[in-house]
C-alpha cells in the first residue's frame, strides 16, 4: 500500500514470543496500547498522587508528579534491540497519547494533586500541561534520548469532540459519570478546568515547542466518519491550523488519526471515504490508527458462528480497504499509515466491556483482528495481504 502498516501491543503482549514474531514479520510500526498514556506514566496511581518532585517551568518552580518511564522503556528497549539487529526491517513507534480525558487520573487537575481539593486555575494547569508535554517529548525524543530515532509521530490530543453534540467534549458528556471518579470514560476534567478548547490549542503549541521538527503531530479520534462529529473535528483541526507557527510561536499539526473502531455495518463505505478525503485536505495527511471490527449482532463465539463471522469480517475489512485505496488513488488523499489495534483476538481490548468510545458495550465475545487464538492468520488478513 506504500504506507506504514502497524499494530498495537501492550507490555504483556510484547513478552509473548508468538505475538512478537507476528509484529516483526508483518508490521513495520508499533503503537503501545497503554504504556505511554498518563496513568501509566504516573505509575497507575489512580486514586492519589504517589510522590512529587520539583521542576522548573518558564523560570518558576512547580511541584509535579514523579513519572515512571519503566514500562514504556522496557518496550522501547525491545524495539531498539530488534532494529539494531535488523537494520533492513526496522520498526518505528507512534507515541500515544499526551492529552486525553480518559486514563488521566482525576487528581492531576486539583490543588496539591488531591482530588478532594478544588480544581486548579487555568494558569496552574497550563504549567502542568507544558511540564508534562515537555518532559515526555524530551525524555523520549530529545537529542539526548536513546529512543529519539524510534518515534515517527505522536498523538498530541485524543477524543476531544463529543459524540452527542459534535462540539467539544465537556465535563458533562455523561451525567451519570461523576467527576469524583478516579478516571473517566466520557467526562473531561480538562474541560472542567478550562471551559473551552484552550487546552487543546495549548497542547499543540507545547508539542510544537518541544518536539523535534521531524516528529509528526496528530489529533486522534473515533466515530470520526459520523457527519455530526466529523464537522466538530474539522472545526477543531481548522482552529489548530489557524494558529500554526514556528516552535515557541505557534501550533503544529501534521495529520489526523482516524481511529477506525468500526462495526460490521457502520460507517458506510462512502462516508468513510469522504471522511478520509476531508481530513487529508484539512491537515495534509491521515492515518487509520486503531483499526478493528466489533462482531455483528448475534455473534456468540461458537465454532459455527466464528467461521461465518470470519468470512463476513474479511469482506467488511476488504470494503473499507477499497475505500482507503480509492481515497488515495482517485481523490489524492495522503494516507500515510494503517495500524491495527492488536494482533491476535484474545488480547483485544474489545474482549472486555468498556465505556470508552468505540468499545464493547455489550460484553459479548469478539473476534476483531487479523489473527486468531492460535496465532494464525484469518481470512481478514488476506483481505489486506492480497490487496
Amino acid at each position: 500500500m506504500g504506507c506504514r502498516i502497524g499494530a498495537e501491543a501492550t507490555l504483556p503482549e510484547m513478552k509473548d514470543k508468538k505475538v512478537w514474531e507476528i509484529i516483526t514479520t508483518h508490521f513495520n510500526a508499533l503503537t503501545f496500547g497503554n504504556e505511554l498514556k498518563p496513568d501509566s506514566m504516573f505509575g497507575y496511581s489512580r486514586e492519589k498522587c504517589r510522590s512529587l518532585e520539583r521542576a522548573e517551568v518558564n523560570g518558576e518552580s512547580l511541584a509535579v508528579p514523579r513519572l515512571d518511564f519503566s514500562r514504556a522503556q522496557a518496550m522501547l528497549d525491545q524495539v531498539l534491540a530488534w532494529n539494531q539487529s535488523h537494520p533492513d526491517s526496522p520498526i518505528r513507534v507512534r507515541g500515544h497519547v499526551l492529552v486525553w480525558h480518559s486514563q488521566t487520573p482525576e487528581w492531576f487537575f486539583h490543588v496539591d494533586y488531591d482530588k478532594n481539593k478544588d480544581y486548579v486555575d487555568k494558569d496552574t494547569m497550563n504549567r502542568r500541561l507544558e511540564w508534562y508535554i515537555r518532559t515526555m517529548l524530551t525524555h523520549f525524543t530529545g537529542e539526548e534520548s536513546r529512543y529519539r530515532e524510534l518515534f515517527y509521530g505522536w498523538d498530541v490530543v485524543n477524543e476531544a469532540i463529543s459524540d452527542r453534540t459534535g462540539t467539544y467534549r465537556s465535563d458533562r458528556e455523561n451525567p451519570d459519570e461523576p467527576l469524583s471518579r478516579n478516571t473517566h470514560g466520557s467526562n473531561s476534567s480538562w474541560w472542567r478546568v478550562y471551559q473551552s478548547e484552550e487546552y487543546i490549542l495549548n497542547a499543540f503549541f507545547y508539542a510544537n515547542r518541544y518536539a523535534p521538527a521531524g516528529l509528526e503531530l496528530y489529533y486522534n479520534d473515533y466515530n470520526e466518519s459520523s457527519p455530526i462529529k466529523q464537522q466538530g473535528i474539522l472545526t477543531l483541526l481548522a482552529a489548530i491550523k489557524e494558529r500554526e507557527g514556528a516552535p515557541g510561536e505557534g501550533t503544529r499539526i501534521d495529520g489526523m488519526g482516524m481511529q477506525g473502531h468500526y462495526g460490521m455495518t457502520s460507517p458506510l463505505e462512502g462516508d468513510f471515504e469522504t471522511a478520509i478525503v476531508k481530513y487529508a485536505k484539512a491537515v495534509g495527511s491521515v492515518q487509520i490508527t486503531e483499526f478493528d471490527l466489533r462482531a455483528g449482532e448475534g455473534y456468540d463465539g461458537s465454532r459455527k458462528a466464528k467461521a461465518e463471522e470470519y468470512e463476513k469480517q474479511a469482506e467488511r475489512y476488504r470494503t473499507l480497504y477499497r475505500a482507503i485505496r480509492r481515497a488515495r488513488e482517485k481523490e489524492g488523499a495522503n494516507v500515510t499509515g494503517l495500524t491495527f489495534w492488536g494482533t491476535v483476538d484474545p488480547y483485544s481490548w474489545l474482549q472486555g466491556r468498556s465505556d470508552v468510545g468505540g468499545g464493547n458495550t455489550t460484553g459479548l465475545p469478539q473476534c476483531p483482528l487479523l489473527f486468531d487464538e492460535a496465532y494464525q492468520p484469518k481470512p481478514a488478513f488476506f483481505a489486506f495481504a492480497r490487496g
